[in-house]
């Protein structure tokens, strides 16, 4: 039979060592009410030490997306359709980093494999992308770290729009690949750690998965190939990498992150200079 002590405590949900339930804080990592119910929403618990990763990426999403407005609006970027409200022109798109089969082998702009995933057609499309990602993740950032999450973030960004462009995709833009490389990694963790918690995880990204495809289909000009090759390099990024219960954080997750902010801060610098030089012609 369980003891009166063991049934009133539980695992605390950041960092997973036991706590009693009525606890103000854990104190083990300090997270705040560790026993409240909320917290056991795979999407909110443990949420202490998500860090400035995840800003950071949404603000320079926001930042490329008025800069490019401010470059070349579309004529109809006011348009009242949802779908062109606040919508940037090709000719600013291309300049900041749009990648594809034209971009890469005709103009060699090999960078814009990873600007593309900081750019954005239209108010709605960075809308979009900005929840998913606000809602993934701190997900990854717990289960992964910070840096990890950053790692699996820009190479799924990039393998995504590799793989399309290989399937013949001429122009493409968004975070989405780099979001559904987010998914990849999620759902690996999910089936790889099992448990109720892992079940969950796989259960309700996996809900997620299907419903990015079928919104794929029924939307015309969507890059299912991006999507796709996103989340596959995201699955392999999380079995390569490691999440924490099984590899903790170590000094070549943290290169290999430092590497990926610092090639990402040079390529959004190019971005801006080639917008700058395309502003003053």
């Amino acid at each position: 039979m369980n003891s009166p002590q063991k049934r009133n405590s539980l695992l605390c949900p950041n960092c997973r060592r036991l706590v009693s339930r009525s606890a103000p804080e854990c104190p083990h990592c300090g997270l705040k009410n560790p026993g409240s119910i909320w917290k056991d929403n795979i999407f909110t618990r443990g949420s202490a030490d998500q860090g400035g990763i995840l800003r950071v990426i949404l603000v320079a999403n926001i930042a490329m997306f008025v800069i490019s407005l401010v470059i070349d609006p579309r004529p109809s970027a006011f348009s009242s359709s949802p779908f062109n409200f606040l919508s940037p022109s090709n000719n600013s798109l291309l300049v900041l980093g749009s990648t594809g089969t034209i971009p890469l082998f005709q103009l060699n702009r090999w960078w814009s494999l990873v600007a593309a995933s900081y750019l954005h057609g239209s108010l709605l499309h960075i809308i979009f992308n900005m929840i998913a990602l606000h809602q993934l993740g701190p997900l990854l950032i717990r289960e992964y770290g910070p840096s990890r999450m950053f790692i699996i973030y820009t190479l799924s960004g990039i393998g995504g729009y590799l793989i399309s462009t290989m399937f013949g995709v001429r122009f493409t833009i968004g975070a989405s690949a780099a979001v559904c490389g987010l998914i990849g990694a999620a759902l690996y963790y999910g089936k790889s750690r099992g448990g109720s918690y892992g079940n969950a995880v796989y259960s309700q990204i996996g809900g997620w998965a299907i419903g990015i495809f079928i919104f794929g289909f029924l939307v015309p000009g969507i890059n299912n190939f991006g999507h796709a090759g996103g989340m596959l390099i995201g699955v392999l990024a999380g079995f390569i990498l490691g999440y924490r219960e099984r590899v903790q954080e170590k000094m070549g997750h943290k290169f290999l992150n430092m590497v990926c902010v610092i090639g990402t801060a040079i390529v959004l610098l190019w971005s801006l200079v080639n917008g700058v030089i395309f502003l003053l012609r």
